[in-house]
């Protein structure tokens, strides 16, 4: 059999092994960022009512901004009173309210005239915009110019809530969540059914204002780190994340890791390999190495931390189906404490272990995907306590 060669490796070539190992890479790009601009609005300290700050993905197509600083489908405007719009493609024009461009990548709008129902009512689409609803929900318009009580909704045990601005003089219209409505449990007439972009989950009535949010481009995971979202090159599509700050060591402590540890490692290595080579050289046979066999090895157990509970937990809790007298262990319990509407017969309620609240079914089930514990008590069936 052959014997087998020596390694050609220098302490030069070894070190420097070591060390583009050891030390990061820079990384060989960067994105093409713009600066975060606003419409010129009168000046504030309240920032509800200051004009949202613009960056990438939105740019303003018509304060000097070059298109490389937005996304297609993301161009934005300034009125002059400071207002900012966005125009969508089949619906036209609306007030930007507010842009997170964080966690829930999402536009908050507004209807330039302050009646949003009456957008929703006409021809309110988003086709052909980048954008979807952020909480879609069905809402049922009704016409109850007579027979209805204008200062309050909930009679007969359905949310119905007053739209003021389609309401005026002996003409009423108010809106109902579609899931809460059936035909002639209320004497209105039925004008249309329409999805609502809701900002939040538990909301129950239409508010002048709608939430969209945005699949592409996904800046989100790149801001929570602190960096910046934009263009890879100058003339390509393909968006990326730089300058995201760094969470290990300084520059110079790696440079001294490099050697404080690679080089007494590096002379170990080139020990033992001399000692192998001696005694191949030495019975002049050759020789096989044996592996050294690895054990006890301890894989590090990621730890995710979840506020809310899974499906089959949320499926476990008990379910009830109202009877004809409505009735539950508590007398009082008559109305869903999340969502505030009656219960009625036929509906199916969930209730929760050890404090047996009970709630709708569909307002529960949203709420512990999001939260473990009672929405009244705060306390949770899993908690040793």
């Amino acid at each position: 059999m052959p014997s087998l060669p020596r390694p050609n490796l220098t302490i030069a070539s070894l070190l420097a092994l070591f060390t583009h190992l050891l030390l990061p890479q820079t990384p060989a790009t960067a994105v093409q960022v713009c600066g975060i601009v606003s419409c010129p609005g009168s000046p504030t300290n309240d920032l509800s009512l200051s004009p949202p700050l613009v960056q990438f993905p939105f740019w303003l197509n018509r304060q000097r901004q070059s298109p490389r600083c937005g996304y297609q489908g993301f161009d934005l405007s300034c009125t002059p009173g400071g207002d900012t719009l966005l125009q969508l493609p089949s619906s036209g024009e609306f007030s930007v309210k507010s842009i997170n461009y964080y966690s829930t990548q999402s536009i908050t709008l507004a209807d330039p005239d302050g009646c949003f129902p009456r957008r929703l009512l006409g021809n309110f689409s988003l086709t052909g915009s980048a954008f979807r609803p952020l909480i879609p929900r069905r809402f049922t318009f009704l016409n109850c110019s007579y027979g209805a009580d204008r200062s309050s909704g909930t009679s007969q045990g359905m949310p119905a809530t007053l739209v003021p601005c389609l309401s005026e003089g002996n003409y009423t219209v108010m809106s109902v969540p579609t899931r809460y409505y059936s035909e002639g449990s209320y004497p209105c007439e039925e004008l249309a059914t329409v999805v609502v972009p809701l900002p939040w989950p538990f909301w129950s009535d239409v508010e002048d204002v709608i939430s969209l949010t945005w699949d592409v481009p996904d800046c989100g995971s790149c801001r929570k780190r602190g960096g910046l979202c934009g263009y890879k090159s100058v003339n390509g599509t393909e968006v990326g994340c730089s300058n995201v700050p760094g969470t290990g060591l300084p520059r110079s402590a790696k440079y001294g890791v490099v050697l404080g540890v690679g080089i007494p490692g590096l002379l170990c290595v080139i020990g033992l390999a001399s000692f192998v080579f001696g005694k191949i050289k030495a019975h002049r046979r050759p020789t096989r190495p044996n592996a050294a066999d690895v054990s006890n090895l301890i894989a590090a157990q990621s730890v995710t931390i979840s506020m809310g509970l899974d499906r089959p937990t949320i499926e476990s809790y008990p379910k009830t189906q109202l009877g004809e007298s409505r009735r539950l262990p508590e007398p009082n319990d008559i109305t869903c404490p999340i969502c505030l509407c009656e219960y009625q017969p036929k509906e199916t309620l969930r209730s929760i272990p050890d404090c047996n609240h009970y709630f709708h079914v569909d307002c529960i089930d949203e709420w512990l995907r999001l939260n473990g514990t009672c929405p009244l008590c705060r306390n949770s069936p899993e908690d040793p306590s």
